[in-house]
């Protein structure tokens, strides 16, 4: 995440990115055109709408959900919209290997060989992602129906709480409500602040005595149908410790240095920085997944 003296505001983070060791690796980068759905604080494209606590699908017990053998981290698909139609490959020497993606030594299994798998590397505590997740639900709706949207939260930044949210979302995984509180996490973090690290106000971060814990985050999910207690107990588990390992393990793989990081089928990566803008990351997106479907 980048070292803040004052809040930034969504338009200059439109390429900034939350890096592993703190420094402002977002500042040289050109600025994009402005996403079309960029006027609210980074809303995905609602996907996910939150649904009421009466509708929410019903919390597996916990016991069930911390005993499960973890998933391959990253791998977990998002709700799919239906899939937009297949681009075919056209290389007119758009996009350069080495300048606007980056191919991934050695490519990292995705657990999913039947499609492609198109991962967001992301925190929810990271601005730069609260200012991209617009543009990643977007992404998540381009895809034809040979790939599938998967998000792997990370943790490199002790410092910003990246930790607590890393195992919320694997939680809120493992309890079938990580897809419909995509949106509403952020939100609940940058817009109405009760699981903000921040104060809103002044952009400066809270005293760690005031950062959010681990039932603040099972007092958010509750309105989702889930019991704060079980949360607790599933966000504990011994599943969830090795999934959070696994992911830690598969950003480095990936060569991750900072968020949010787009990952197609464990073999590219890139930033929205790489590409040029948010409206360019998912064009690139596209383009490498039709590279990905004709083998080039």
């Amino acid at each position: 995440m980048l070292k803040r003296s004052t809040f930034l505001c969504v338009a200059l983070l439109a390429l900034a990115a939350c890096s592993h060791n703190g420094s402002d690796n977002g500042a040289a980068a050109p600025q994009p055109q402005p996403a079309p759905a960029q006027t609210a604080p980074a809303a995905p494209a609602s996907a996910a709408k939150p649904a009421t606590a009466s509708t929410a699908a019903a919390p597996a017990p916990a016991s069930t959900a911390a005993s499960t053998a973890p998933a391959t981290a990253g791998t977990a698909a998002a709700t799919q919209t239906p899939a937009a139609p297949a681009t075919p490959f056209v290389d007119d020497g758009k996009w350069v290997e080495g300048k606007n993606y980056y191919t991934i030594e050695p490519a990292q299994p995705t657990g999913n060989p039947d499609k492609i798998v198109v991962t967001e590397v992301f925190s929810y505590a990271c601005p730069a992602c609260n200012a991209f997740h617009t543009t990643a639900d977007q992404i998540a709706k381009s895809l034809p129906a040979n790939a599938t949207m998967a998000y792997l939260p990370v943790a490199f930044r002790p410092d910003e709480n990246f930790p607590l949210f890393q195992r919320a979302y694997y939680a809120a995984k493992a309890l079938g409500v990580a897809d419909k509180t995509y949106d509403a996490m952020f939100d609940a973090i940058w817009k109405t602040g009760e699981l903000a690290s921040d104060d809103l106000t002044t952009g400066r971060p809270k005293p760690k005595s005031a950062w959010p814990t681990l039932d603040d985050v099972a007092k958010f999910y509750a309105k989702y149908g889930v019991d704060p207690k079980e949360f607790v107990a599933v966000a504990n588990s011994f599943s969830i410790n090795t999934q959070m390992k696994q992911a830690d393990d598969l950003q480095k793989a990936y060569g991750v240095e900072g968020t949010p990081t787009m990952v197609v089928n464990g073999k590219y990566r890139f930033t929205p920085g790489d590409a040029g803008g948010y409206a360019q990351s998912i064009e690139l997106t596209k383009w490498l997944v039709a590279k990905e479907a004709a083998g080039k």
